[in-house]
C-alpha cells in the first residue's frame, strides 16, 4: 500500500525526507519520482493525503492547487500540498526553514548575496529582505551576475546545486574575493560541507549547511499534514540524530597507530560500514610496498587520493586512512565534506614498521615531526590508543558525544 505522505520530485535518490518525517511524526513516507509528462496524472490519481514537493515541480504544482497560502502566493512556489475535500491546498514551508537557518547570522542590516535565481533563491531573497538584509540575487545572466556582484557582501547564501552530491568539490564563488564576508550559508545538505563551506571553515568564517532548514521545513509540513504541533525540542533532537548518523568518523594518525583495528571495532559497535583506505588501494592497485618499489611514493599518493575522493562522498561510515594522507591538502577536503576527523595517537616506540615502506626508510620520529602539525590541524579530537581496542572505542564514543 502506498504511504499517505511522501516527496514528489524527479530525482530523489539522495533524499533524507523519509527518515525525517518518520522521526518527526511517526507516519510512513515514500519517495515519488515522477517525470514531467506524468505530473498531472499523478496529482489526480495519487491516494496521498499530503505531499512535499521538490525540484523541478515547486512552481508547476501551483496550477493544481485550489487554494494557496499567503506564503506560497508571495513566493510563487509550493513545497507542501495537503489534500482537502475540494482539492489540493498549497503552502511553502521552505520559508520557515530558511528563516530558522539564517537567524544565527543576524542578517538585519547586512549586505547579502543569494547565488541562484530559481525557486530556492527567490525564497531566500524574500526571507532575507523580510529580515532586514540588503539582499540581491546573483545569476549567470541576470542584471546582477558573477562578474558585477557586490564583492563587499557580508553574507553569502548558495541556492544553486553547485557542489551537491555527486558532483562535490566545486564552489560557485571564491571566498577570497569577498574580504568583508562574515557568514556563509549553503542550502545543500549532501555533502554536509560543500567546498564553499569548507573554504569558509578554513577562513574562520561562520557557516551552515542546509540540513537544519530541511528539518524545520519538514516539521512545519508534518504539522500541516497531521493538524498537530511538533515541539521545537523534538525537531532539534531529530536534527541532531540525523546529522550524527550522516557524518563519517574518519581515523587519521601515524602508520601502525591502530586505525584499522580500532576502526573495524568502532564500526561494529555502531552498526556502520567500515572502509579501510589502504585495503581498498591494495585491492584495486596491488600491494602497497610493491607500488612504492615500482612506481614511487607520488604514484601511491595519487592512488590514495583517488580512493579517498570516493570514500569521502559516502555517509554514515567509519573510515580508516593511511598515515600519510595528511601530506596532500586535497585529502582534507575529500574527508571533511562528510566527516569528523579523529587523530588516533600511540607512543612512537610502540609503532610497528614491518610492511610499511616509509616507516622503514625513515624513522617514526622523523615522520612524526613532519606530520604532527598536520594531524593536529586536521583533527577534531585526539584519542590515545594505549589500552585495549575496546578502551579506545569507548574513548572515541565519549569524544563524539
Amino acid at each position: 500500500m502506498t504511504a499517505q505522505y511522501g516527496l514528489l520530485g524527479r530525482k530523489l535518490g539522495h533524499s533524507r525526507s523519509p527518515e525525517l518525517h518518520r522521526a518527526l511524526a511517526g507516519y510512513d513516507y515514500d519517495l515519488f519520482p515522477v517525470e514531467p509528462e506524468d505530473l498531472e496524472a499523478f496529482l489526480k490519481e495519487t491516494p496521498c493525503r499530503g505531499l512535499n514537493v521538490t525540484i523541478p515541480y515547486k512552481k508547476a504544482v501551483m496550477e493544481y492547487c485550489t487554494e494557496l497560502s499567503e506564503a506560497a502566493r508571495r513566493l510563487g512556489s509550493v513545497n507542501t500540498m495537503v489534500r482537502r475535500h475540494d482539492g489540493w491546498y498549497g503552502d511553502n514551508t521552505d520559508y520557515a526553514g530558511f528563516c530558522a537557518l539564517i537567524a544565527p547570522f543576524a542578517p538585519a542590516g547586512r549586505r547579502a548575496l543569494v547565488l541562484g535565481s530559481g525557486g530556492a533563491g527567490t525564497m531566500a531573497l524574500q526571507a532575507l529582505r523580510d529580515l532586514g538584509a540588503d539582499a540581491q540575487i546573483v545569476s549567470r545572466t541576470g542584471p546582477v551576475n558573477y562578474e558585477n556582484m557586490d564583492r563587499d557582501a557580508e553574507l553569502i547564501v548558495n541556492a544553486t546545486p553547485v557542489g551537491m552530491w555527486p558532483e562535490t568539490g566545486r564552489s560557485p564563488v571564491e571566498l577570497s574575493e569577498f574580504p568583508a564576508c562574515r557568514g556563509v550559508v549553503d542550502l545543500i545538505y549532501n555533502p554536509l560541507r560543500t567546498r564553499l563551506l569548507q573554504d569558509a571553515e578554513r577562513r574562520g568564517i561562520p557557516n551552515a549547511d542546509g540540513l537544519w532548514m530541511l528539518t524545520v521545513q519538514a516539521q512545519r509540513a508534518a504539522e500541516l499534514f497531521t493538524c498537530t504541533s511538533i515541539p521545537d525540542e523534538k525537531a532539534g533532537q531529530v536534527y541532531r540524530n540525523l546529522r550524527a548518523g550522516m557524518e563519517n568518523l574518519v581515523l587519521i594518525g601515524m602508520p601502525g597507530c591502530g586505525k584499522s583495528a580500532v576502526g573495524a571495532a568502532l564500526a561494529e559497535a555502531m552498526g556502520r560500514p567500515f572502509l579501510d583506505a589502504d585495503a581498498i588501494v591494495t585491492e584495486r592497485f596491488g600491494e602497497i610496498p610493491a607500488i612504492f618499489a615500482a612506481q614511487g611514493e607520488d604514484a601511491f599518493r595519487e592512488m590514495e587520493t583517488q580512493v579517498l575522493s570516493e570514500l569521502g562522498k559516502r555517509t554514515g561510515c567509519v573510515i580508516a586512512t593511511g598515515g600519510g594522507c595528511v601530506t596532500r591538502p586535497e585529502n582534507w577536503y575529500h574527508l571533511r565534506q562528510n566527516g569528523r576527523l579523529i587523530w588516533l595517537r600511540r607512543p612512537l616506540e610502540d609503532l610497528p614498521t614491518a610492511g610499511r615502506p616509509l616507516s622503514q626508510r625513515r624513522s617514526p620520529r622523523a615522520l612524526y615531526a613532519e606530520r604532527e602539525p598536520l594531524y593536529r590541524a586536521w583533527a577534531e579530537a585526539a584519542i590515545e590508543n594505549t589500552g585495549t581496542v575496546t578502551d579506545t572505542v569507548r574513548k572515541i564514543w565519549e569524544a563524539i558525544g
